[in-house]
């Protein structure tokens, strides 16, 4: 298959890139408009692979995003592209809401002109909103109630797959994941930041009291079951992916400073941010059942593997943290770089 992914310089789509080019023998289209998050050094290496092209572009840009379905022949899409950081969602929600919602409204509408035979909607268990203590966890069937701008944004990008398969027929597929770990994840997110922060000497910020509670999944587990239900997912399901790895921040936070040998004393408390969602957790039980998955990584083994990533990979988020990671893009893409104008259609 040709298959589009959107926002692959991204954390998971840079991963669920790797893994197509790797384990499959599908051409993979990369389109992505590398704002903050996107970094095309997470795919350093692919730039001449037979079956790999990068577009930078925008989700929101109708024509760019018809033409590609067109012109590349695309069998399927599957959608990561988003603003994903809560934080930030709570000073720009426009933002959010016009990339999210619109950015799949426009994939949406274009795939349904172009005949797609898959859509894969990359979602959240943050759609569901927050649990209590001892309460079950989400199922595919939890009614959404997002409690973040970022969240509305994503529900509201559900229900318009939803819309589309229902009115107008469209194959699409849902999936809702919980926290990712792994390689590549940008270091404002929790595991790399508090990494980071940690070699760095410099405080590690814990909201609140720290006891918000959060089921991480390995990346690569999360990749896997996404490329399930891309094949063999039933049109207009949902499907929850999980790590059964429920743990409060608190607790993650000294599990790291402990295998990197550093003082507790590193943590410093902030303010709680408005309206933090206290505890996810998700029942995968559909997709175990459905399509086979099982995640891999058991949580301490995934962790010791992120933790070594992030050690033998400083330079990669050091470069991050000063912005310098941006010149990787100028450097094979902008004027006089070895693919100047190759990411053009």
């Amino acid at each position: 298959m040709n298959i589009l992914v959107t926002g692959g310089a991204g954390f998971i789509g840079s991963n669920h890139v790797r893994m197509l080019l790797e384990h499959s023998e599908d051409r993979v289209i990369n389109l992505d408009l590398l704002t903050y998050a996107g970094n095309l050094e997470n795919l350093a290496g692919l730039e001449d692979h037979p079956r790999y092209r990068f577009v930078r572009g925008d989700i929101r840009d109708e024509d760019l995003v018809g033409r590609l379905l067109a012109d590349e022949q695309i069998h399927a899409v599957v959608h990561f592209a988003a603003e994903s950081h809560v934080d930030r969602s709570l000073d720009a929600p426009g933002t959010f809401l016009d990339t999210n919602t619109r950015g799949t409204q426009v994939l949406l509408q274009a795939s349904l002109n172009h005949g797609l035979k898959r859509f894969v909607m990359v979602s959240t268990d943050e759609v569901y909103g927050s649990l209590e203590p001892d309460a079950p966890g989400f199922t595919e069937d939890t009614p959404l109630a997002p409690n973040s701008p970022y969240a509305a944004s994503k529900a509201a990008a559900d229900l318009l797959c939803r819309a589309y398969h229902h009115t107008f027929g469209l194959d699409v597929c849902i999936t809702r994941c919980s926290n990712n770990y792994g390689p590549y994840q940008f270091p404002e997110k929790l595991i790399p930041l508090m990494l980071a922060n940690a070699l760095e000497d410099k405080p590690l910020p814990v909201y609140g009291d720290g006891q918000q509670v959060r089921d991480w999944l390995h990346v690569s587990d999360h990749c896997t079951a996404i490329d399930l239900v891309m094949r063999g997912g039933r049109a207009g399901e949902v499907y929850n992916v999980g790590g059964r790895n429920e743990l409060p921040n608190l607790d993650l936070v000294n599990l790291l400073l402990k295998k990197l040998e550093k003082p507790q004393s590193l943590i410093t408390y902030v303010k709680d941010r408005p309206g933090h969602d206290r505890r996810y957790a998700i029942v995968a039980d559909k997709i175990r059942s459905e399509l086979g998955w099982q995640p891999q990584y058991m949580f301490a083994d995934g962790l010791e593997q992120t933790v070594s990533w992030y050690l033998d990979n400083r330079r990669w988020w050091e470069k991050i943290r000063s912005g310098d990671y941006r010149d990787y893009y100028a450097g094979l893409y902008g004027e006089g770089g070895r693919y100047a104008g190759c990411d053009d259609l």
